[in-house]
């Protein structure tokens, strides 16, 4: 005898005109037609297939013995959850196995947030399954709000409403468009973390989608104790630059040390907003293109031409992000449009923090900067070498960890050397020197040298140097080398 097929068949949100035809043959014609339901025994996948179901079928009738009360189980709500759907799955692979075809439904898609998932895992390792797709609820709630979800490049996020409040006003705030499914009781929190985002004015409430039951009402309107599980929250795309914002602005900002992970989500929100991108070539080209979306590139070099040309483009009522890599107070772009905004006072100007090189480069070997440092950039193409000397004999003398940005280039090649032996004045020749190379980036390197054995050669633009203090440490583990430098500071 062959063995039957496991149908996932998805029912749509709850209007049986949403069924696909496929749906609906394939509810017709299976020998068993298996639905769950809670305990008081009434089920809305049964309901929604009911005009589709024939004389003779056999229904498989699963009951949860627990939704969100509390269970006498020895294994708790999660051992009563996971005996139920052994013994679900069970008694479907006794039909499966006489050679029945067992439809098991599911509303909205089998595989979006449903119970079929459970009874997949547990059955196709031993029969055929077929998945039929349905309408999923967020369509459905689009649809009843009448409002467009997400366009163009927008993102869109699904979140559980039972995340913690914070977590959720989190993944709001980095996403254009976002649903909220899995209310019920968590409403409360959804709330929260709407207001937490400023999502809560914006965003719509939808309760039993495509039913004669359906409502839909603002957010901020609902009642908490009247939300029932099969509702969600809708944050529809396309949000307005608020009205409070002018419509000419300057907005310096930084992407992070090379990997878009390290971008925040406040600058990945500026940089879809802005009309115009101005900046550095391959820090531009790290940039997703965007239709209507104006690039303006320049050479690393002529900053002040940058600035003012970011100003003149807002004074006309552009919104101007200026970029720059990791963070742009840190030897970038802040400080020359500052510099060039004095002469543009009827200009905003925003500046958006961003992870640095440093911290990185740090993170990459542990915690080398996890007591005083500094930062020193090197380049003497902006102040003169004497500056830059006298500054690193005093950094040193205070026996402070040294953050070393620009250390090289190709026109710049002695000062590394120079550096070494003034810092050889005060450290002793085994201090740590990390050597970070292109850290988040596809060209990354990191290796652990000493400052009497730091070889200027192997140190160039894309090189960050952290040079350590009389008290940073050093060791080699099989998952590579760890510095760190102690909080604790002994006493002179």
């Amino acid at each position: 005898m062959s063995r039957g097929t496991l149908w996932g068949v998805g029912l749509g949100p709850g209007d049986p005109e949403l069924v696909t035809v496929k749906a609906a043959r394939v509810i017709g014609e299976a020998d068993v037609v298996a639905f769950h339901s809670a305990r008081h025994g009434r089920s809305i996948a049964r309901s929604i297939a009911q005009p589709y179901l024939r004389t003779g079928q056999i229904e498989e009738h699963l009951v949860y013995p627990v939704t969100t009360e509390t269970t006498d189980h020895p294994g708790g709500y999660r051992g009563a959850i996971d005996d139920f759907y052994e013994e679900s799955a069970n008694r479907i692979a006794a039909h499966l196995d006489s050679g029945r075809n067992v439809a098991l439904l599911a509303e909205g898609d089998p595989l979006f947030y449903s119970s079929y998932m459970h009874m997949h895992r547990r059955l196709t390792d031993r029969f055929d399954a077929v998945i039929i797709p349905g309408v999923t609820s967020v369509s459905a709630a689009s649809a009843a709000t009448g409002t467009p979800l997400v366009e163009g490049d927008e993102i869109l996020t699904i979140i559980p409403g039972t995340l913690p409040a914070d977590e959720i006003a989190r993944r709001l705030s980095d996403s254009n468009a976002a649903v909220i499914m899995k209310l019920g009781r968590s409403y409360g929190a959804v709330r929260q973390a709407l207001d937490t985002s400023g999502q809560l004015d914006r965003a719509y409430y939808v309760e039993r989608a495509s039913t004669s039951g359906q409502r839909v009402l603002p957010a901020a309107d609902v009642d908490p104790s009247s939300v029932p599980y099969f509702s969600l929250v809708l944050v529809p795309g396309a949000q307005p630059v608020s009205e409070t914002e002018p419509d000419g602005m300057v907005t310096v900002l930084g992407l992070g040390p090379g990997h878009h992970d390290w971008t925040t989500t406040e600058v990945r929100q500026e940089l879809t907003r802005a009309t115009d991108l101005i900046g550095y070539g391959p820090y531009l080209d790290r940039i997703p293109a965007r239709d209507g979306q104006i690039r303006h590139v320049s050479d690393n070099r002529d900053e002040p031409a940058r600035a003012e040309l970011a100003f003149k483009l807002a004074a006309g009522g552009r919104r101007v992000a200026v970029v720059s890599s990791g963070d742009p107070g840190v030897f970038a772009m802040a400080a020359a449009v500052l510099e060039e905004a004095r002469a543009w006072p009827d200009v905003t100007v925003r500046v958006l923090p961003a992870m640095t090189a440093a911290q990185a480069v740090a993170s990459r070997v542990g915690a080398p900067l996890g007591h005083d440092y500094a930062v020193i950039s090197l380049s003497d193409r902006l102040k003169p070498w004497e500056i830059i000397e006298s500054r690193l004999r005093a950094a040193a003398a205070a026996d402070l960890v040294l953050a070393v940005y620009n250390p090289a280039s190709k026109s710049r090649t002695w000062q590394v050397a120079s550096m070494r032996e003034v810092l050889l004045e005060h450290r002793d020749p085994a201090t740590p020197v990390v050597l970070g190379r292109d850290v988040g980036g596809s060209g990354e390197s990191v290796r652990v040298t000493t400052l009497g054995e730091l070889d200027p050669s192997q140190v160039d633009m894309r090189t960050l140097l952290i040079i350590g203090s009389s008290q940073t440490q050093w060791q080699n583990t099989d998952s590579g080398p760890q510095v760190f430098t102690p909080r604790r500071y002994p006493a002179q």
